[in-house]
C-alpha cells in the first residue's frame, strides 16, 4: 500500500454645531479617531479631519484638518474665495479684540483647521470661558493634540454636558483608551441616542469587544447614517451568525462607499453563488477589481484565481504579481506554481521565497514540493521540516514520508501523527498504513476512519475492503460509496462489481464501472467493453479494450484478439493475442496454438501448448495438455 504525500478614515457626516451653521459656520470640533480599523475616523462637528501619523492600536487622538490653500489662486474663484476668507478672519479677530464670544469661537475654530494652534487657543479659551460649548468641544481637541489629554477632557465634559454630541462621543472615547469603560459607554451612548454616527459606531466597537449582542443596533445605526466601518462590521457579524443574504447587503452598503474589505468580502460571496452563471462571475470580478484598486491586495489575488478559472492566464497572472509585490504570499504562491507548471524552476523558486518572506509557509512547502521534483532531496526535506515546524500540516505529512523512505519509522511516525492531528486527511492515511504495517488493524482503521471522514477516498476503500472481508456488504457498499466519491477509481470498481453480483442494480454499476474505467482503471475498461460487446456495440467495446491493452493489461489484449478475429481481421488478432501471451496469459497461448496448427505449423503449436500448461488456470492447461497429446504422434511420425 503507498503512501500518500500531496502535496481612509470614514467620511460619516458629523453632528450639527452648536451654534447655528448659517451663523456661525467655524464653530466647530473635530472629535476622537476611532480604533484602527480601515473605515473609522473622526470629524469636528463641522471640519472634516485628516489622518496623522500615531502608534497601532485604538487611537484616541482627535485630528482637526488644516486648510490647504496653494501657493497662488489657480482661477478667479479661486482668489475670490480667499479674499473673502481672509476678510471674514479680519471681521472675526476685529470682533473677538472687542470681547465679543461668539466671534472669539468662529475665529478659533478657522484658525484651529488651519492648523495654527497657538493662535488658536487664547480665542477658543475666551469662548469657552463664556460658556459657548462648540468652543469648549474645539478647545478640547486643541489640547488633546498637544498631549493635554484630561484638560481636553474637562472641556469635552464641560461640552458634553452643555448637550453636544460630538464631545460627548470625544469623552467616551478618551475615557475608554483609560480603561473607564463603564463611563465612556455612559457618554458614547449619550452621543449615539442623539443620532451622531461615530458615537454609534464606537459604542457598537466597545459591545462587541464585550460579546454584547446589542452591539449590531448600533452598528446599524451608523451604517444607515452613512458610516462605512459600521455597515462592513455589521456584515461581518450577520456573515459569522450564518445570514449570508443579510451579509451580503451590508457588505455591498460599504462597499459602494469605497471600503475595500467589505468589496473583497461582497466578491467572494458573490462567487460563491455564481456557480454557472456567468453574470454573477463578473460581478464578483468587478468587486475584486474595485477592492483591488483601493489598496486591498487579497482582492488582487482572489480577482487573479476568478481570472485563471475564466480561462484567462496572462490577466491573472499580471493580478497575481500586483499582490504578490504587495507583500501576499498566496499570490506569490499561485505564480510560483505557474512558473514551476511551466518549468521555470528559478522564476518559481523566486516567487515562493517571496510568500515565505510574506510570512505564508505554504512557500517553504512548495520549496520542498520543487527541490523533490528536481531530485534535491537534501534540499526538499530542509524545506518541508521549515514548515512543518511553523505548522504546515502538509509539510508534516511529506517530511514523515521522506523519514519512512529512508527507514526512519520512529522519526516518521510523530510528524505523521502532527499532521494527522492538524486535519491532514493524507497523514491520517498514511498513519492508518504505518499501523497496518505492524498488524495493529484496530488502530490502523481508526486512523483510516478519520481520513475517510475527511473526504479520503483510499483510506475508505480500506475500510470497505475489510467489511467485504467479514461479510458486511451493506457497510462495504457505503465505504465503497464513500471511497469513489473520493475520487478512488479501485473504490469505483469494486463498488461496482459488488452492484454488479447483487444483480439489481445494473445502470448504476455501470455508472461506477465507467467512473473507474475513465480514470484509467483497467480492469473496469475491460468490464466495459464486455459490457458494450454484449449490447453489439462493437465499436465502443473495441474502444475500451484497446484502452486497457496499451496499458498492459492481459484481459483487455485477449478480447480485444476475440474481438478482431470474430471481425476477420486476424492478422491483427494475432498481434493481440501474442501480446496477452507473452503477458502470461494461458487462453491467448492456446488461442495462438490452435491458430498454428490450423496453419500447418506445429512447432509454434508445441510450444504455445506447452506455455498455455505453464500459464493456466487449470482448465486452460488441460485443455493444452491434450491438445499436444494428440499432436504428438503426429510430430513423431
Amino acid at each position: 500500500m503507498k503512501l500518500i504525500g500531496r502535496n481612509q478614515p470614514t467620511d460619516a457626516a458629523g453632528q450639527p454645531a452648536d451654534l447655528d451653521a448659517a451663523t456661525d459656520p467655524a464653530a466647530t470640533v473635530p472629535v476622537p479617531a476611532q480604533r484602527g480599523l480601515s473605515g473609522s475616523g473622526s470629524g469636528p462637528e463641522q471640519l472634516r479631519p485628516v489622518p496623522v501619523p500615531r502608534p497601532a492600536g485604538r487611537p484616541s487622538a482627535p485630528v482637526a484638518e488644516p486648510e490647504i490653500t496653494a501657493e497662488g489662486p489657480d482661477s478667479f474663484e479661486d482668489e475670490l474665495a480667499a479674499r473673502e476668507s481672509a476678510a471674514l478672519e479680519t471681521r472675526h479677530r476685529a470682533a473677538a479684540e472687542a470681547g465679543d464670544p461668539h466671534a472669539a469661537s468662529r475665529l478659533g475654530a478657522l484658525l484651529l483647521r488651519r492648523g495654527d494652534l497657538d493662535d488658536a487657543e487664547p480665542y477658543l479659551r475666551k469662548a469657552a470661558a463664556a460658556g459657548l460649548r462648540a468652543a469648549a468641544n474645539n478647545l478640547g481637541v486643541l489640547l488633546h493634540q498637544r498631549g493635554h489629554r484630561p484638560e481636553a477632557g474637562q472641556w469635552w465634559r464641560q461640552a458634553a454636558v452643555a448637550g453636544s454630541a460630538p464631545a460627548a462621543h470625544a469623552l467616551g472615547l478618551l475615557l475608554r483608551d483609560q480603561g473607564d469603560e463603564e463611563s465612556a459607554e455612559y457618554w458614547l451612548h449619550f452621543a449615539a441616542d442623539q443620532g451622531h454616527p461615530l458615537g454609534a459606531y464606537a459604542l457598537g466597537d466597545l459591545m462587541e469587544h464585550r460579546r454584547d449582542v446589542r452591539a449590531e443596533r448600533w452598528f446599524k445605526l451608523a451604517a444607515d447614517a452613512g458610516h462605512r466601518e459600521a455597515a462592513y462590521r455589521l456584515a461581518r457579524m450577520r456573515e459569522a451568525a450564518g445570514d449570508k443574504e443579510s451579509a451580503e447587503t451590508w457588505y455591498r452598503t460599504a462597499a459602494v462607499r469605497s471600503h475595500a474589505r467589505a468589496a473583497l468580502r461582497l466578491g467572494v460571496l458573490v462567487e460563491q453563488r455564481a456557480a454557472g452563471d456567468q453574470a454573477l462571475r463578473e460581478e464578483a470580478a468587478r468587486w475584486y477589481r474595485q477592492s483591488a484598486q483601493n489598496g486591498e491586495p487579497r482582492a488582487a489575488c482572489a480577482l487573479g484565481f476568478l481570472l485563471r478559472d475564466a480561462g484567462d492566464l496572462p490577466s491573472a497572472a499580471e493580478w497575481w504579481q500586483e499582490a504578490a509585490e504587495a507583500g501576499d504570499g498566496n499570490a506569490a504562491n499561485a505564480l510560483g506554481a505557474l512558473h514551476a507548471g511551466r518549468g521555470e524552476d528559478k522564476d518559481a523558486e523566486h516567487w515562493y521565497r517571496a510568500a515565505l518572506d510574506a510570512g505564508d509557509h505554504n512557500g517553504a512547502f512548495n520549496l520542498g514540493l520543487l527541490c523533490a521534483g528536481t531530485g534535491r532531496q537534501a534540499q526538499a526535506e530542509q524545506w518541508y521540516r521549515r514548515a512543518a515546524y511553523a505548522g504546515h500540516r502538509e509539510a508534516c505529512n511529506a517530511l514523515a514520508v521522506v523519514l519512512l523512505q529512508r527507514g526512519d519509522e520512529a522519526g516518521a511516525e510523530p510528524w505523521f501523527s502532527k499532521a494527522a492531528e492538524a486535519g491532514s486527511v493524507d497523514g491520517a492515511f498514511n498513519l492508518g498504513v504505518l499501523h497496518a504495517g505492524r498488524g495493529e488493524q484496530q488502530q490502523a482503521h481508526e486512523w483510516y476512519a478519520r481520513a475517510a471522514a475527511g473526504g479520503h477516498g483510499e483510506a475508505a476503500l480500506q475500510l470497505a475492503v475489510a467489511k467485504e472481508q467479514r461479510g458486511d456488504l451493506p457497510a462495504a457498499l457505503e465505504r465503497y460509496r464513500q471511497a469513489a466519491a473520493g475520487g478512488s477509481a479501485e473504490g469505483a470498481f469494486r463498488l461496482a462489481s459488488l452492484l454488479d453480483r447483487r444483480g439489481d442494480a445494473g445502470e448504476e454499476a455501470e455508472h461506477w464501472y465507467a467512473v473507474a474505467a475513465d480514470a484509467g482503471h483497467s480492469r473496469a475498461q475491460v468490464r466495459m467493453g464486455v459490457r458494450a460487446a454484449e449490447r453489439g456495440a462493437l465499436e465502443i467495446a473495441e474502444s475500451w479494450y484497446r484502452r486497457a491493452a496499451e496499458t498492459g493489461s492481459r484481459s483487455a489484449a485477449f478480447n480485444l484478439g476475440l474481438l478482431l478475429a470474430r471481425q476477420e481481421r486476424e492478422p491483427e488478432a494475432m498481434i493481440w493475442y501474442t501480446r496477452a501471451a507473452d503477458a502470461g496469459h494461458g487462453r491467448a497461448a492456446l488461442r495462438l496454438a490452435l491458430i498454428a496448427l490450423r496453419r500447418g505449423e506445429p512447432v509454434q503449436a508445441e510450444q504455445w501448448c506447452r506455455r498455455a500448461i505453464d500459464y493456466g488456470p487449470p482448465e486452460v492447461a488441460e485443455r493444452a495438455a491434450r491438445l499436444l497429446d494428440a499432436m504428438h504422434p503426429e510430430m513423431t511420425a
